[in-house]
């Protein structure tokens, strides 16, 4: 079998030949410190992203059969984005950095997490109509033919997916958990229409994609939208407003057979599962395990087979030793002999991880499932 046809067999239940050994990338510092000890060149260390020729590279060497992330990735986004630019500096170091999305954000040298926002160009309607409605319109520009013809050629065992965008996490980027939060409160008509702008948005690029004639093996959503205790948008809300834009897509991606639809959300996504389940999403990703160590188990219990999963697989092991990527690989035997599950490290493997740990991994993976 194929990875392609893996990877269609396990989430639809079906019988299968061996488990595909799955990944979801890197922190550009992993990378770093692998090139530092010698493990990977320069170039893939510099060049890395999910699916191109230096991902496969990578992944050979250490294993993998491919990147769950690799996905084609029309413009969903503000087009044009807005132009990077330092608007501030402080006395004490960093620089006041407005970004692509429009946000004022926190930069600093050295710094590798999520950069603080400062402020938010998108604040009401007047900025709304000014400065990103029209950059939320479809247009053919945001289809690159050539970039699916080359990530497809490139990958002709593995699965390619369609990345259909986000409905609701990069609004959130934009207007920020705040900012987006008071809106529904203060003006619900406008919270409406932005997400039905970008749901429209989403709708109409993912159907001029298919309309081209482009294949994949399944779709995928990005949100982002849980931290540990829960999510940041009220669930009945996300239900109300953003369902029904996730069901228009997904009855029109079965319409040219993609089934397998998985979703893309950090955090505990516990509540919200309805609303993705309701209206056509089936697979859950990453799975953190987290400190509320999030498994398949309990949604299948709950769920019964509508549910699958890709991810889930605690990458904390990888900075330990083989005696505890052997129990993490014991704790997943029975989540996978449920069926409509593959295991994957349940985020980008982070700098801590021991590439002699990884590799073993990824050797018991073929050994056992």
């Amino acid at each position: 079998m194929t990875n392609k046809e893996r990877v269609r067999a396990i989430l639809n239940y079906k019988n299968y030949d061996r488990m595909p050994v799955v990944h979801f990338g890197y922190w550009s510092e992993t990378l770093e410190k692998w090139y530092q000890q010698g493990h990977i060149s320069r170039e893939e260390c510099l060049y890395w992203s999910d699916g191109n020729e230096y991902d496969a590279r990578i992944a050979r060497r250490l294993g993998f059969d491919f990147d769950w992330h690799t996905c084609y990735c029309p413009n969903t986004s503000l087009y044009p984005a807005f132009q990077p630019e330092v608007v501030g500096e402080y006395p004490s170091g960093g620089q006041m950095f407005l970004n692509g999305d429009g946000v004022v954000v926190l930069k600093k040298e050295g710094a590798g997490s999520i950069p603080a926002e400062i402020d938010h160009t998108l604040k009401d309607r007047a900025s709304w109509e000014e400065h990103y409605k029209w950059r939320l319109s479809f247009s053919p520009e945001r289809i690159d033919r050539a970039a699916y013809e080359q990530l497809k050629d490139r990958n002709p065992q593995n699965p390619v997916g369609l990345h259909c965008g986000s409905l609701f996490g990069k609004i959130r980027d934009i207007m920020g958990v705040t900012g987006i939060s008071y809106l529904y409160a203060d003006d619900e008509d406008l919270y409406d229409e932005i997400i039905d702008t970008v749901g429209a948005l989403c709708y109409q690029t993912v159907e001029a994609v298919l309309k081209q004639g482009m294949t994949f093996d399944f779709a995928h959503f990005w949100e982002d939208i849980c931290f540990k205790n829960g999510p940041l948008v009220i669930p009945s809300v996300f239900y109300e407003k953003v369902g029904p834009h996730y069901k228009k897509i997904t009855d029109l991606l079965r319409n040219y057979d993609i089934q397998i639809v998985s979703l893309d959300c950090d955090g505990m996504i516990d509540s919200l599962i309805p609303a993705w389940l309701d209206n056509g999403v089936n697979t859950m990703f990453p799975i953190e395990v987290g400190t509320w160590n999030a498994s398949i188990a309990p949604w299948r219990e709950q769920y019964g087979s509508r549910i699958r999963g890709v991810g889930g697989m605690n990458k904390n092991v990888f900075s330990k030793d083989r005696a505890a990527v052997d129990r993490e690989l014991d704790r997943l035997e029975p989540l996978i002999a449920l069926g409509g599950y593959i295991p994957c490290p349940d985020h980008r493997i982070a700098p801590d991880a021991k590439w002699e740990n990884v590799q073993y991994y990824c050797e018991q993976m073929r050994l056992r499932f």
